[in-house]
């Protein structure tokens, strides 16, 4: 162990004493102590005042100095220096007194061993050293009590002010100490802080208040955080309080509060919109932050308020953010596209427009921000760089599809409404009517298979039996296919249910057959066939995408010329074909592949040149009966019931108000969101359903579905639309809209959604 240097300073005029001091610290291993020995006190003070001393043994008795002045004296001279009195046995009460004045312990001459002696002087140096750190922290907390504006007070059992520090209500220290709060302010406002203060003397648990203290007809606001005062034997015997003036703060923050609920009045409207809408001060902190602003970004208004835009939507400084800025400043407004980061730190891109709001005098005081997600509309732009061919097909079909099923609409309707009008017209007029009437449901289903290969249109998934499509599917090849390609099926009476959109899957094995067709110019033969499987671990395994359930498989198997094995990997890729050009767009089996995926289901295929080609489409199974499609159920009529119906295509209009009025039902008409929110106010107790178009002018569909819930959270809506992609319809299923009707539609399949949202009311 290392020994310690301890210097000591001895006053001490005894000779005897001195020499016994210095053999008994001759002894001790563990410390090397460096002794000084002096006779008087006047030596002792010029020493001290001119080099440091660890400890200091002093003698009271000396030939310039007797009794406790002497410990005053050198106390005074060394107050950071630890002093250890020798006294004789006669002398013990006056060293007593000397430790009660400051010193750090007493040594009585004749009974002090080497070790004694030093560890004596250990703890005094470690006494004197806590105490020198309790004196600088203290002076330290009362320099910094001096310069704050924190009133600091105790308060006994009786609530009586026992000690002040910076007192507050314009009073001072002698005005306060010894009253109660009764005394100095408001009985009102000392009723309420003596509640508090009881409470914590009860519970012996601190608290934190905001409290208003009205003195002379004006109210200050002040933090108080209130502690339990306990004794050394841990009993509460008052309370020890702080106090922060907040005066100034709240002021501020009921201005800004106000202010900022002006423009929220102001702004209130602007939650219909589904754009971002945010407005800043000019240093970028954020006091408004609308509905569309959540939706888009993630970030509740109520975490964004106050938050600095630039640290909210951005992960580093941004140039083009400064540039905006300063334009914005300078010329008042300012538009372009950003990149900004969500909640989720998800980068979406954006239109983004910046407005100067001035004040009552004309000076800049905010920055209005309105921002529309073009995240999609990029997307699709750069989509269009890579695969032009493929985003020109689905450009195509979602400019013409809303427009195609809008025309479809009317005329598909009218086909049904005919024949009820005319019951007694001849057996061809009949005929032409069914021909109408199919033809026009087979254009809807043709815009839905385009749109559910160029858009991803999610189509209606129903339980069924693909025994059927199998067999009218083999029907309508034998009748389009030459004779030299035998057809033949095998599918069991057992066969599975699925669940998928018809549709969809009529056109898989339609493409497959197509090719299959393409792979025998000189004939052959082409089989379908179809089997129940239970799929295992390991067979899940060994096939990419599949997973251990009931599956069912369709096979197309040809006996065509084969896909060499080089080709195999890429024969799934859009637009990679090996046909001529002109013959074929390479677009079929990439179609196959997103429509089975997208029903949990893959596909693989077997081929060797010159041999035979075998596609197996696997898709889950499921439980439970064939779900009938809305064609095939009876709805009833009406009991008269008023419906408003709102679309932006006077014949959809015309025709659906007739369908409903002919299946005794009532209705009324709007154009647009605007006008059927008006018509909806004004007829609210009447209406008993609403059939809203999506896709509107002036206020769109979704726009105008929400103000209606807000008007009456009871609304039964039916939405409609003849181009809907899955994020819409998940966003109208969001806002509680379970009833989706697609362009065109059939009367039967008008009445059936009216009579579900109907009976959902009845309930």
């Amino acid at each position: 162990m290392a020994a310690n240097n301890i210097k000591v300073l001895l006053v001490e005029d005894n000779p005897g004493d001195v020499f016994l001091l210095q053999e008994l610290l001759k002894e001790v291993t563990t410390d090397v102590v460096e002794l000084m020995p002096v006779e008087r006190l006047l030596e002792a003070l010029k020493d001290l005042s001119r080099e440091d001393f660890d400890v200091i043994l002093l003698d009271l008795s000396l030939p310039d100095s007797q009794g406790l002045e002497t410990f005053i004296i050198a106390h005074n001279q060394a107050k950071a220096t630890p002093i250890i009195v020798l006294t004789g046995i006669d002398d013990e009460t006056l060293a007593i007194r000397a430790m009660q004045e400051g010193a750090q312990d007493y040594l009585v001459k004749g009974q002090v061993t080497g070790d004694l002696l030093v560890r004596s002087m250990r703890y005094a140096i470690e006494r004197q050293r806590a105490d020198n750190a309790l004196r600088q922290s203290e002076e330290r907390f009362r320099v910094a009590l001096k310069n704050s504006p924190i009133f600091v007070y105790n308060q006994d059992m009786e609530l009586r002010y026992t000690w002040v520090y910076n007192p507050s209500y314009g009073l001072t220290v002698e005005e306060i100490l010894g009253k109660q709060d009764l005394d100095i302010i408001p009985i009102e406002d000392a009723q309420r802080l003596t509640t508090i203060k009881l409470q914590v003397l009860t519970t012996g648990i601190g608290t934190r208040e905001e409290v208003s203290i009205t003195i002379k007809e004006a109210t200050r606001y002040y933090d108080l955080t209130i502690e339990p005062l306990r004794n050394e034997t841990q009993e509460i015997v008052g309370v020890t309080c702080a106090s922060i003036d907040i005066s100034e703060r709240q002021a501020a923050l009921r201005e800004r509060k106000l202010a900022e609920e002006k423009i929220r009045e102001q702004a209130a409207l602007l939650d219909v919109t589904t754009d971002a809408i945010c407005v800043r001060n000019l240093n970028n902190q954020i006091i408004l932050w609308n509905k569309g602003a959540e939706t888009l970004y993630g970030w509740l208004a109520t975490e964004a308020w106050g938050r600095n835009a630039s640290e909210l939507l951005y992960d580093e400084p941004c140039p083009e953010i400064e540039a905006a800025l300063l334009q914005v400043l300078s010329k008042g407004m300012w538009q372009g596209e950003l990149t900004k980061l969500t909640k989720t730190d998800k980068e979406i891109l954006v239109a983004s427009r910046w407005s100067l709001v001035y004040d009552e005098q004309g000076k800049p005081k905010s920055i209005l921000t309105v921002d529309t997600d073009i995240t999609e509309k990029k997307q699709l732009e750069a989509q269009l760089f890579r695969a032009q061919r493929l985003e020109s097909i689905g450009t195509l079909a979602s400019g013409i599809a809303h427009d195609l099923n809008n025309i479809l609409t009317p005329i598909l309707a009218g086909a049904q409404l005919l024949p009820l009008k005319f019951p007694d017209v001849d057996e061809r007029t009949r005929h032409i009517l069914e021909i109408l009437e199919i033809n026009a449901k087979r254009g809807a289903d043709l815009v839905k298979q385009v749109l559910s290969f160029a858009r991803g249109v999610e189509g209606k998934r129903i339980t069924l039996q693909l025994r059927h499509i199998i067999v009218e599917l083999a029907k309508v090849l034998k009748e389009t296919f030459p004779k030299s390609i035998e057809i033949s099926t095998d599918v069991p009476q057992d066969l599975w249910m699925v669940s998928g959109d018809s549709t969809q899957l009529h056109q898989v094995l339609m493409n497959l057959c197509v090719n299959a067709h393409d792979a025998m110019p000189n004939g052959g033969t082409l089989i379908i066939s179809a089997e129940n499987l239970l799929i295992d671990e390991n067979y899940a395994r060994m096939n990419w995408g599949a997973k251990v359930g009931h599956y069912i498989v369709v096979t197309v198997s040809d006996t065509g010329i084969g896909i060499p094995r080089e080709i195999l990997d890429r024969i799934f890729e859009p637009f990679f074909t090996t046909k001529e050009v002109g013959k074929g767009t390479g677009l079929g089996l990439s179609t196959v592949l997103g429509i089975i995926k997208s029903h949990k289901g893959f596909v693989n295929v077997d081929s060797e040149l010159g041999a035979d080609t075998s596609f197996k489409v696997y898709l889950p199974a499921v439980e439970g009966m064939e779900t009938l499609k809305q064609a095939d159920l009876i709805p009833s009529t009406g009991e008269g019931e008023l419906i408003l119906v709102v679309d932006d295509e006077p014949a959809i209009l015309e025709i659906t108000k007739t369908s409903l009025e002919t299946h005794n039902y009532k209705a009324i008409v709007a154009s647009d969101g605007i006008e059927a929110i008006a018509l909806y106010a004004k007829n609210m107790e009447k209406i008993s359903a609403v059939l809203m178009d999506v896709m509107l002018p002036s206020l769109d569909g979704l726009t105008a579905i929400r103000t209606l819930q807000k008007i009456n959270p009871e609304v039964r809506i039916i939405a409609t639309s003849g181009l809907m992609s899955s994020n819409k319809l998940g966003t109208i299923a969001a806002l509680g809209v379970n009833t989706f009707l697609s362009k065109p539609y059939t009367v039967n399949e008008l009445l059936l959604s009216l009579q579900k949202v109907l009976s959902k009311q009845a309930r």
